[in-house]
């Protein structure tokens, strides 16, 4: 503990502990995610207030590592224990990006600031021109001052302990979810809960496409991702065929059939589904597809067929019960 104050007053960061906090000495590897309660004070003799977070009834989350804007919190968070307070006095070396911080924080909470720019995207320069709309954050901005954060560490979480958002996963770590996302949706589909299991292979499909999007088209590895989507995108087919919603199923099969024109399965998916989106001639010509393609489905498919022309006699008959409505 004594080397943390020493490393944090060589950055010109004086903290002083206002509760003790409880657990080991802190030691936080990346991506862990810490939620954090904290009051800014000016450090004149008045300890002028800026922003609390206690008025707004939810912590701040951070997640180390991943470069947040005032890196002087990420500094301090690092030294602390779980429930303790501290008080971190900070050079104005370290706050001068606070004011944006501050004012990004307040949108957030739902704060509104004055408005110098008629609705228009302001970047830092304009930002430092113009004000970010809050009077006392344009003051700090024109006259930085040395600022004491009070922070209360109200949580940890360790990377294995929390569902990541997807913007904050490197690539390794997408790949790695892919499999974690087929089994949870496997498990689902063979429990009958379709909709779920649809959220779980439409998560992974996410991922990679993500991924392919950051590969050159045709080369080694964007071919081996788009293979990769082939069972996920079937998987996903068939979960909306179940829950009766066919458009999604006729896209994505038709996306696996682009690549793969013969797949036998995206072909009798898409059948069924423009059954169900009574598209019966594109569903005759995808069924008589798979019985070229595999005769050991033809029984199977003749009893689709024999269904569908049943569907087509009732529906003419209707048709016509309709027009002699029309004319009665």
């Amino acid at each position: 503990m004594a080397e943390d104050f020493a490393n944090l007053l060589a950055e010109g960061i004086e903290k002083r502990i206002l509760y003790a906090g409880k657990g080991d000495a802190p030691s936080y590897e990346d991506g862990t995610k810490l939620y954090f309660h904290f009051r800014t004070e000016i450090c004149n003799d008045e300890n002028t207030i800026v922003d609390d977070s206690h008025k707004y009834n939810k912590p701040m989350e951070i997640i180390l590592g991943k470069k947040f804007k005032l890196e002087v919190w990420e500094t301090c968070l690092r030294t602390m224990r779980l429930n303790e307070v501290a008080s971190f006095k900070v050079e104005k070396s370290h706050t001068s990006v606070y004011p944006m911080v501050s004012k990004t924080l307040r949108e957030y909470y739902g704060e509104k600031g004055h408005s110098h720019d008629d609705g228009k995207h302001c970047c830092g320069m304009m930002m430092a021109e113009h004000g970010v709309g809050f009077d006392d954050l344009n003051e700090l901005m024109k006259n930085p001052k040395q600022l004491r954060f009070i922070l209360e560490l109200v949580k940890i979480e360790r990377p294995e302990d929390y569902e990541k958002d997807s913007w904050t996963l490197t690539d390794d770590e997408k790949l790695q979810k892919i499999p974690i996302l087929k089994e949870h949706g496997n498990k689902f589909f063979s429990e009958k809960k379709y909709s779920e299991a649809a959220e779980k292979y439409f998560a992974a499909l996410g991922f990679l496409e993500q991924l392919v999007l950051k590969e050159k088209p045709g080369e080694e590895e964007w071919n081996t991702l788009e293979d990769m989507k082939v069972p996920f995108l079937l998987n996903y087919a068939q979960c909306k065929l179940f829950l009766k919603d066919y458009y999604p199923v006729i896209e994505h099969t038709s996306t696996v059939l682009k690549r793969h024109p013969d797949n036998v399965k995206a072909l009798f998916r898409r059948a069924k589904a423009h059954v169900g989106a009574w598209n019966p001639e594109e569903a005759q010509e995808d069924f008589q597809k798979v019985m070229t393609l595999d005769s050991s489905l033809t029984p199977t498919v003749q009893k689709e067929l024999k269904l569908l022309e049943e569907l087509q006699k009732r529906k003419d008959s209707e048709d016509r019960n309709k027009l002699k409505g029309l004319f009665s």
